[in-house]
């Protein structure tokens, strides 16, 4: 129960990487908003966790999703503890020079100016009670980027250089901001990065992760419980990779 008493929002909380760092909050004593675009998604977790997780349907791509986001956790648990800024997209595989403005407006406005926005709305509140962990779900695309992925591998470098710089500025606040680097995994935007997916493509993955797997929902959940914990009192401006070895 190492978040007993804890108050907790994830983002993309309805499917992949969030729904494990959800479900592993609840096992450890927390209370957690499930915060997603996809209502049917969130609503499925929340049920399956009654009495401990709230869906809330927003956008937060947008300040406005993310304020009704906070104001949902104020709501329903009269506070904070925890931001887990998971939500993310991808682009397919393909030359950067040919992504559409479109696609790069989405990758930065979900991947980066969400965690701007979340930390307008959070950080006063976390000043206010001298404590709150913030924890962003970054990607070994930021550390060792793969051709073809340009520019999402260059929105998960914000979110490292962005968790640093957080970290040392809100240090004497009492606030702590970590991040994870997840490696492929099976989740719904694995497909994505893939472009296809066929046994071939699947094995060209696999062979550049030492461990041989694909990182889990319940890995991101594992490592994410243990920094937003009070077991890691002590580690901020870290971004963990969890990715079987793959950035060695």
């Amino acid at each position: 129960m190492r978040l007993k008493g804890k108050r907790a929002i994830v983002t993309g909380g309805g499917s992949g990487f969030g729904e494990g760092i959800v479900r592993k909050f609840v096992v450890e004593g927390a209370r957690v908003v499930v915060a997603d675009r996809d209502q049917a998604a969130a609503e499925r977790v929340a049920r399956s966790l009654p009495d401990r997780a709230v869906a809330v349907v927003a956008d937060i791509s947008t300040e406005a999703g993310f304020a009704d986001v906070v104001a949902g956790a104020q709501r329903a648990f009269g506070g904070l503890d925890i931001l887990v800024n998971n939500a993310g997209v991808g682009h397919t595989p393909q030359a950067l020079e040919t992504v559409t403005d479109e696609v790069f407006d989405r990758i930065a406005n979900v991947n980066m100016k969400s965690i701007y926005f979340g930390a307008k709305a959070v950080v006063p509140h976390f000043k206010q009670q001298k404590y709150g962990v913030f924890l962003n779900v970054a990607s070994t695309g930021g550390v060792s980027p793969r051709p073809n992925l340009t520019w999402y591998n260059a929105s998960k470098g914000w979110v490292i250089t962005a968790t640093r710089a957080m970290a040392v500025e809100l240090a004497p606040f009492g606030i702590r901001v970590n991040a994870i680097n997840p490696v492929a995994g099976e989740t719904p935007l694995l497909k994505t990065f893939m472009g296809q997916d066929t046994p071939d493509i699947r094995a060209k993955f696999l062979s550049t992760i030492p461990i041989g797997r694909f990182s889990t929902p319940e890995d991101m959940g594992n490592a994410a419980a243990f920094l937003c914990s009070d077991e890691a009192s002590m580690i901020t401006g870290v971004a963990m990779e969890v990715d079987g070895g793959r950035c060695i």
